[in-house]
C-alpha cells in the first residue's frame, strides 16, 4: 500500500459522521461497566466503511464502530456481525479486543453501534515490516501465521458462530457471486483475463470441503501487533467474516508474496530473504504444521480465486468511477489496478494448468 493511502487511513480527526454526544454518553452510563465521564469524541481517518471514533475519558479508552446513517443496501455495514464474532472470539487463541456493549437501537444514534475497548499497539501497512529491524521481521510473520492457524482452529459451535454463515460449498458460492458482478456491469467492460477465469474457475474446485470461521480480509494492516513485541494483540475490520474455506481464507492473506505494494499491502515482486522474511513455501508450510495438514495441494487455484475475487471487486470500483458514484479517496487508483489483478489471477490459473 502508497504511504498516501497508509497517511490517509491514520489517526484521529474531528468527528466527520455527526453524533449525538448527550445521547451516547447517557447509553454508555447506562450499559458499559464502568463508564465515567467526561467524554470526549474523535474519528478515526481510517474505517470508512463503517465510521469508527475513539472515545477518551479520564480512565479510559473505547472505540465506538457505527452503521453509516442513511438507507443501505441489504447486509451491508452489518457492524452488528462484526460485534457478534468478537464476542464469540473473546474467550479463544485468537485476540480481538473486548466488546463493552452493543446497540441494535437506531433511535439512539441513528444506527446500530458497538462499543469495544481500545487497543494500544502498532498498524504496519508495509507488508515488508521495513520499520523493524531485519532479524526480527521473520518474527512479525510468524505471529500472523500463527493467529490466522488459531483462527482456523476455533470450534465453531463451542464459540456460538455455528449460525454465523453458510456452510459448505463456498468456492461454487463465491465463484458465482463475483462471475455474476462482473459480468453484469457492462460499463465497466469485458477483460480476457477474467473471462477466462469465469470459464475455468467452477471446472477446478479442488476435492474436500472445509468449514471455518473466516475473516475475509486478513492483512497486516488489520492487525494491531504490540508495542515493542513481534506479538498480535487484535485482529481488527471483521466486516467481510463468515464461516468458510480456511484455505481460502489463508491463501487470500498469503497473496501478500505476489501483491505488488502499490495496489494492496504486499511485496510482489521482491525477494523474500533479502528482506529478512520466511519464503512463501516456508510460510506455508509453517501454517500446515499448525492446522495439522501435510500439505495443501493446487495451492494457485486458491491464489487464483483470491486474484479474481478482489479483480472483481476492483471491476465493480472501476464501474462505480465511469458512473461518478464512487466516493472513496482511491477509487481512482483501485480501478486502474484492475487489470493487474486480472493478469495475477489468469496467471496462477495457468500454473494449475
Amino acid at each position: 500500500m502508497s504511504d498516501d493511502i497508509a497517511k490517509a487511513n491514520e489517526g484521529v480527526g474531528d468527528v466527520r459522521v455527526a453524533l449525538d454526544q448527550a445521547a451516547l454518553e447517557r447509553w454508555l452510563e447506562a450499559n458499559v461497566a464502568g463508564y465515567a465521564g467526561p467524554l470526549t469524541v474523535g474519528q478515526f481517518n481510517g474505517g470508512q466503511s463503517n465510521p469508527t471514533y475513539r472515545l477518551t475519558t479520564p480512565g479510559a479508552q473505547y472505540v465506538l464502530r457505527r452503521k453509516p446513517p442513511g438507507p443501505l443496501l441489504k447486509g451491508a455495514h452489518d457492524v452488528l456481525r462484526e460485534a457478534k464474532v468478537l464476542k464469540g472470539l473473546a474467550n479463544t487463541p485468537v485476540p480481538v479486543p473486548p466488546i463493552h456493549g452493543v446497540c441494535d437501537d437506531d433511535a439512539v444514534l441513528g444506527s446500530a453501534f458497538y462499543v469495544m475497548g481500545m487497543v494500544e499497539g502498532r498498524i504496519f501497512w508495509d507488508a515488508g515490516f521495513t520499520e523493524v529491524p531485519k532479524e526480527n521481521r521473520a518474527a512479525y510473520y510468524d505471529a500472523m501465521n500463527a493467529t490466522i492457524a488459531a483462527l482456523h482452529s476455533v470450534d465453531v459451535e463451542a464459540a456460538g458462530l455455528s449460525d454465523y454463515g453458510k456452510p459448505g460449498n463456498y468456492f461454487a458460492r463465491q465463484i458465482g457471486r463475483w462471475s455474476k458482478q462482473y459480468l453484469d456491469d457492462e460499463l465497466a467492460g469485458r477483460n480476457p483475463d477474467m473471462d477466462a477465469l469465469v470459464e475455468w474457475l467452477p471446472t477446478a474446485i479442488p476435492e474436500g470441503d472445509e468449514t471455518s470461521v473466516v475473516h475475509g480480509d486478513f492483512r497486516c494492516d488489520n492487525m494491531i501487533f504490540h508495542p515493542t513485541e513481534p506479538r498480535v494483540v487484535a485482529v481488527l475490520d471483521w466486516e467481510l467474516s463468515t464461516l468458510g474455506h480456511p484455505l481460502a481464507d489463508f491463501a487470500y492473506h498469503a497473496m501478500m508474496y505476489r501483491m505488488p505494494a502499490d495496489i494492496v499491502a504486499g511485496i510482489g515482486g521482491l525477494d523474500p530473504v533479502e528482506l529478512g522474511l520466511p519464503t512463501e513455501a516456508e510460510y506455508i508450510a509453517a501454517y500446515c504444521q499448525r492446522t495439522g495438514r501435510d500439505s495443501i495441494p493446487n495451492w494457485d487455484f486458491y491464489l487464483a480465486f483470491n486474484f479474481f475475487r478482489l479483480a472483481a471487486i476492483f471491476h465493480g470500483i472501476k464501474g462505480r468511477v465511469l458512473r461518478g458514484t464512487a466516493t472513496n479517496a482511491q477509487a481512482k487508483e483501485r480501478a486502474e489496478a484492475f487489470p493487474r489483478l486480472a493478469a495475477l489471477a489468469r496467471e496462477a490459473m495457468e500454473k494449475c494448468r
